[in-house]
């Protein structure tokens, strides 16, 4: 069976693994971002206990992405366990990236006997929102142990000029 799950345009300067205090409306918007993405048909699957509200890697079809803004690029790492270069298909927009892909096991036994099973399988995808303009006709995609980075080389923004009221 296949399970689809869309992340909606995220944006955010620092990672989330950095201890401060999030706003109100952070804090909802994690909230949905990580339950909404997960499999709420199947309210009986076995969770860990005392798992936080941040997914693992990719549980839900929700990879877990870094978006650093460096001076002349942006360069976005997204975790990806499990799938194959070959079914990856990404996009980028001049202010957007979105990651479509999916991973299959092939391996699973039809039978009853599983005691305990997490192992993820199915599509996704996440469209992440860029901090400024990128020339999406200069991106580079690496992957490289269920690592994806993709750097995307910024667009030169105008100068300013200050203009002087008559």
């Amino acid at each position: 069976m296949k399970d689809n799950a869309t992340m909606t345009t995220h944006t955010e300067k620092t990672p989330e693994n950095v201890s401060h205090r999030l706003s109100t409306f952070e804090e909802l918007d994690h909230l949905f971002d990580n339950y909404i993405a997960r499999d709420w048909l199947s309210p009986f699957t076995w969770r860990r206990p005392f798992e936080g509200i941040k997914t693992r890697a990719f549980e839900g079809k929700t990879p877990c992405i870094d978006v650093i803004d460096h001076k002349n690029e942006i360069l976005v790492k997204a975790e990806l366990p499990g799938v194959d270069k070959k079914d990856l298909d990404i996009t980028v927009t001049k202010n957007s990236v979105t990651i479509k892909g999916s991973s299959y096991h092939e391996d699973t036994e039809d039978t009853d006997d599983y005691y305990h099973s997490e192992i993820s399988t199915g599509s996704y995808q996440r469209t992440i929102a860029l901090p400024t303009d990128v020339y999406e006709d200069k991106a580079k995609a690496k992957f490289k142990n269920g690592v994806l980075k993709l750097t995307l080389p910024k667009m030169k923004m105008a100068k300013q000029h200050k203009i002087e009221v008559e």
